[in-house]
């Protein structure tokens, strides 16, 4: 569980470990649809879909590179 002290140490941590759909294809050098297809498969797992938003933890995403 992660605990802040105040706003701006959630606004840096947000900034620094939640990437969006994009960002993700951009790290994983891959396409929107790839994207879809691991969330579709259970191997990325995103922390929050709003309509055509999609957002992941940046570790989730760098940890299928290796």
């Amino acid at each position: 569980m992660y605990k802040f002290n105040n706003e701006n140490e959630l606004k840096n941590f947000i900034s620094n470990n939640i990437i969006s759909t994009t960002e993700a294809t951009k790290i994983l050098n891959c396409s929107r649809q790839y994207i879809n297809q691991l969330v579709k498969e259970n191997k990325l797992v995103p922390i929050k879909k709003i309509n055509y938003i999609t957002l992941f933890f940046k570790s989730d995403v760098e940890a299928r590179v290796k």
